[in-house]
């Protein structure tokens, strides 16, 4: 049964600025250890960070929280099976959050061209 979904998208030359004004410490923020690993070891990281952006706030809306107390963007991890498929790993807040409401799993799908970024979660109770 579906819980919630959610979707963002995200302008790539924000996360570009972020990046380029507030570096490392817009990264150390925002992302886990692993994703700033992974993004940095693509072609193009930007693409890759704000991609993984607009899927911490798609699962977050997903949950009906948005980023808040109960889900920081940190307790959202993406990961990468080997096929290449982004799969979320709810972490700390978030992770307690996942468990009450009884969630199986959280769908994700992303996406980038050179100007955007966007992200699709389902919920899945």
């Amino acid at each position: 049964m579906i819980y919630g979904t959610g979707v963002d998208i995200i302008e790539i030359k924000r996360i570009q600025n972020s990046l380029t004004k507030f570096s490392p410490r817009f990264e150390e923020k925002v992302f886990t250890d692993n994703e700033i690993r992974y993004c940095q070891s693509q072609a193009d990281p930007v693409k890759h960070f704000a991609a993984r952006f607009a899927v911490k706030e798609a699962v977050s809306k997903s949950l009906g929280t948005g980023i808040s107390k109960e889900v920081g963007l940190k307790d959202i991890e993406v990961v990468n099976q080997d096929s290449g498929k982004p799969l979320v790993v709810m972490n700390g807040q978030g992770k307690k959050l996942f468990e009450k409401l009884n969630l199986k799993c959280i769908h994700i799908s992303i996406s980038h061209d050179k100007h955007y970024a966007i992200a699709q979660a389902i919920a899945e109770q």
